[in-house]
């Protein structure tokens, strides 16, 4: 990201966070919260400002982003903030979709601005909130969209959840980084044993229940808000849509099977999703057939992003990213007739 975006980024957050701002302010220089393929998060005060992806579908992140603001999320998902009004200079942040305040542009990037929210703490792996998160995802996935009220223009239409097209992305970026490399040959094995739908090849099968997912969800994707002592709430929407609630488990799921989250863990992220009517999986008994598809995908995922910034990096993959491509190495190992039922 260029240094222009990020000033921009952080005059943005500025202008919202006092809308407008006042004279002589003393606020500190904005900070860098997060510079990444996917996005750039700059932080002024209270508010966040987010650089989208390049070639993110701008229709689609409008229709997401209304889903964000939706009142009836409001305690599941951390709701976008409109654009600031125009400064006395006439400096305005245009909307970049018709009808979609939330949403403007910078520099080319599609960008939105959202209250600043507590993360999860890296430091304490103990207290991280995997109870809640899947009480919110429970939640999520059972909630039915509101029907458009009267004078509403048109139904809240959403399009798929993008966790196999997230999968494709980092199977692809892994092939562009190692080209030809064997390292990824257990990888690809594993892909290809995938069902088409899982990577995004084919549409999902109608057999398939749909619901409302998050479609990315890991702890990182949680904050409390108000800061310090809110409530968890979900963020990062650009994924979010209708598909498989089993994706939004699978990540967990992945890294239990390969051995990186502890059985325990496992286990009342587990609980805690069947105990709020989670629907992604049976409400008792073994959730792996429900699980196996998403879990085996997400392990795909995992590893080629670990082989693929391993390689921009110059290194050898860590121990952590070791785990999760050894995993694949064990799903391809399996007889073709029996990898459809196994994540690891």
């Amino acid at each position: 990201m260029t240094t222009a975006v990020v000033r921009a980024l952080g005059a943005l957050a500025h202008r919202a966070a006092h809308a407008p701002a006042p004279a002589g302010c003393g606020c500190p220089p904005p900070a860098v919260l997060a510079d990444r393929a996917d996005g750039t998060v700059v932080r002024s005060g209270t508010v966040v400002a987010k650089a989208h992806a390049p070639g993110t579908d701008v229709a689609a992140l409008a229709v997401r982003l209304g889903l964000a603001a939706l009142p009836g999320l409001a305690d599941i998902l951390l709701a976008p903030l409109p654009l600031p009004p125009p400064t006395a200079r006439g400096e305005a942040a245009a909307p970049l979709v018709p009808g979609a305040p939330r949403l403007t542009e910078l520099h080319g990037r599609p960008v939105t601005l959202w209250p600043h929210g507590g993360p999860v703490d890296p430091g304490d792996p103990d207290a991280a909130p995997w109870e809640e998160a899947a009480v919110l995802l429970a939640r999520l996935h059972r909630t039915e969209l509101p029907a458009p009220g009267p004078g509403a223009a048109q139904p809240l239409v959403l399009p798929a959840m993008r966790g196999p097209a997230k999968a494709a992305l980092a199977v692809g970026r892994m092939c562009a980084q190692r080209p030809g490399d064997p390292s990824t040959a257990p990888v690809l094995t594993a892909w290809q044993r995938l069902p088409d739908w899982a990577r995004d090849a084919a549409p999902a099968p109608a057999h398939l229940p749909r619901f409302l997912c998050h479609g990315d969800l890991h702890l990182g994707q949680l904050v409390r808000h108000p800061v310090p002592h809110g409530g968890w709430l979900l963020i990062d929407v650009d994924d979010a849509g209708i598909g498989d609630a089993a994706w939004d488990l699978a990540r967990p799921a992945a890294w239990y099977a390969a051995g990186l989250l502890p059985p325990d863990v496992w286990f009342r992220f587990l609980g805690a999703y069947r105990a709020a009517g989670g629907p992604a999986v049976s409400a008792e008994g073994d959730p792996w057939p429900e699980l196996d598809v998403a879990a085996r995908a997400l392990t795909v995922q995992t590893a080629a992003l670990a082989l693929a910034k391993s390689a921009a990096e110059g290194r050898d993959p860590d121990e952590v990213e070791q785990m999760m491509i050894g995993s694949c190495a064990r799903i391809a190992a399996l007889p073709p007739e029996l990898a459809a039922g196994h994540a690891s």
